[in-house]
């Protein structure tokens, strides 16, 4: 096995007090929901904003900017397509 696939994380890591360890991938799901959420309710939802890349494929900035302006309802998104 190469290296980098050695190297390769296969479990969600969250940061508790500083450092880092492993979690359910339910866990870090919820986690991050949570703090997307927790910046709606604080910043409205113009305190979100997505950059996605041209790198990826179309499908993949498509469902970036979906989840932008129907999740968190939010038309701050931008890429580097113009580049």
């Amino acid at each position: 096995m190469a290296d980098s696939m050695k190297a390769r994380l296969t479990t969600p890591m969250i940061r508790e007090n500083g450092e880092l360890r492993a979690a359910s991938w339910e866990e870090a799901l919820s986690r991050a929901a949570r703090s997307l959420r927790s910046v709606k309710e604080r910043y409205g939802q113009q305190g979100f904003g997505m950059f996605s890349c041209s790198k990826t494929t179309n499908e993949l900035n498509f469902l970036a900017q979906k989840f932008a302006r129907s999740v968190m309802g939010t038309n701050n998104i931008d890429s580097c397509n113009r580049t």
